[in-house]
C-alpha cells in the first residue's frame, strides 16, 4: 500500500439558513491533512496518537468508507477509489476492517452464522453456492478464531466482549483477505482478554501472511504487535520509525510525551519534562508546527513554518524543526518501562 499526501476535509458548517441569517462562514475540519506512508506485505504498521488526531479517519480512508479530499492511496498499484466500483470487487474482497466496538459492529438481530456468512454471500464466493458448503466454511472460521462451530446458531448478546471481537475477526477473515485495518480492536476489552485477542491476531498473521494497519492509543499494545510505528498529531504524521527506535530513542517531542506519560512506579532516571496543554481545536489549528503551543523546545521558526517529514538516523522520519536544527537533547530512556 502507498499513501501519498492523503487528506480528508469535513464540512461542519451550520445549516445554510443559519449561515445566511447569522452571517456565519463555512467551517471546514481537516481531519487528515497530508499523510504519507508505505505499508509492505506481511508487515504490521501501528498508528498511535491522542483521541481526535485522525487515526480512525485514516483507517476509513484506506478501506474506502471515506473518500479522499486530496492525495492518493493505492493497493498493489490499484487506487482505493476503485473499491466503490464493480471493477474493484476483487480488491474489496482482499481489504477488510475490524472495528473498535464489538458491541456495535455486529447486527444484534442476526445469528452469528449469518453475520460471518454475509461477506461470502456478498462477494459470491464458491463456498456460498450451497447451504452445506456455506455452513462448513462458517464452522471453519469460528474454529479458526477459537470458538465452537455450535456458536453459529447463537446471537451476539450471548457472547462476552472478547468473544464478540473474535466473531468480528472471523467475519473479516471470511473472504481470505491479505490486508486488515484494525481500528483499536482491543480498546473495549479487559486487559486479560486483550492479550488473548492480540495473540490470536499475531498467530493468524503468521499462518495466513496477513498485513495489518493497527490503530491504538495504547503504546504497550503497539509495542507488542507492530513492526513500524507512525505517530499522528492533529491530522499529520509527526514521526515514523521502526518499533525498536521509537521506544528507545524517540525523536519528536510529542512522541516523547506519549512515552513519558506511561506510569513509572520505580521513579528511575532523570526528572521528566512535563508538557502542558491539550490538543488544539482542529477547527482553528495553530500556525506553523501544530504542536508548538505544548512543546518546551519551540522557537519562533516553529510558530511560523510547518515542518515536513525528513529522514533521520536509524530509518526514522520526523517532522520537527528542533530535531533538524539539533537543539533538542537526547531522550532519557532509563525512565521508560513498558
Amino acid at each position: 500500500m502507498r499513501v501519498r499526501d492523503a487528506a480528508r476535509v469535513f464540512d461542519v458548517s451550520a445549516p445554510f439558513l443559519n449561515r445566511l441569517l447569522e452571517r456565519k462562514p463555512r467551517v471546514m475540519l481537516h481531519a487528515v491533512n497530508g499523510v504519507s506512508f508505505d505499508l509492505h506485505r506481511g508487515e504490521t504498521l501501528g498508528l498511535v496518537g491522542e483521541s481526535g488526531c485522525g487515526k480512525s479517519t485514516v483507517a476509513r480512508l484506506l478501506v474506502g468508507l471515506y473518500g479522499l479530499s486530496a492525495g492518493s492511496i493505492t493497493i498493489e498499484g490499484q487506487p482505493v477509489t476503485s473499491l466503490a466500483r464493480p471493477e474493484g470487487r476483487e480488491l474489496r474482497r482482499r481489504v477488510q476492517m475490524i472495528f473498535q466496538d464489538p458491541y456495535a459492529s455486529l447486527n444484534p438481530r442476526w445469528r452469528v452464522g449469518r453475520i460471518i456468512a454475509e461477506p461470502l454471500l456478498v462477494h459470491k464466493l464458491p463456498v456460498a453456492k450451497t447451504p452445506q458448503l456455506l455452513a462448513k466454511r462458517v464452522a471453519e472460521l469460528l474454529e479458526q478464531v477459537g470458538l465452537s462451530r455450535l456458536d453459529a446458531s447463537k446471537y451476539p448478546h450471548q457472547f462476552s466482549g472478547g468473544q464478540r471481537q473474535r466473531i468480528s475477526i472471523a467475519r473479516a477473515l471470511a473472504t481470505e483477505p491479505n490486508f486488515l485495518v484494525c481500528d483499536e480492536p482491543t480498546s473495549a476489552l479487559d486487559v486479560s482478554v486483550q492479550a488473548q485477542v492480540l495473540n490470536l491476531m499475531k498467530d493468524l498473521q503468521g499462518r495466513l501472511g496477513l498485513t495489518f494497519l493497527f490503530i491504538s492509543h495504547n503504546l504497550a499494545v503497539i509495542r507488542h504487535v507492530a513492526d513500524r510505528v507512525g505517530v499522528m498529531y492533529l491530522g499529520k504524521i509527526v514521526e515514523m520509525a521502526p518499533k525498536a527506535n521509537l521506544f528507545t530513542a524517540p525523536l519528536h517531542p510529542y512522541t516523547r510525551m506519549l512515552i513519558e506519560v506511561i506510569p513509572d512506579l520505580d521513579h528511575r532516571g532523570p526528572p521528566r519534562v512535563p508538557i502542558a496543554g491539550e490538543v488544539p481545536n482542529p477547527l482553528a489549528p495553530p500556525s506553523g508546527c501544530s504542536f508548538h503551543p505544548r512543546c518546551p523546545f519551540a522557537n519562533e521558526r516553529c510558530k511560523r513554518e510547518v515542518p515536513e517529514l525528513f529522514e533521520a538516523a536509524g530509518g526514522s522520519s520526523v517532522a520537527c524543526h528542533g530535531i533538524e536544527e539539533k537543539r533538542i537533547p537526547e531522550f532519557a530512556t532509563a525512565s521508560v518501562v513498558l
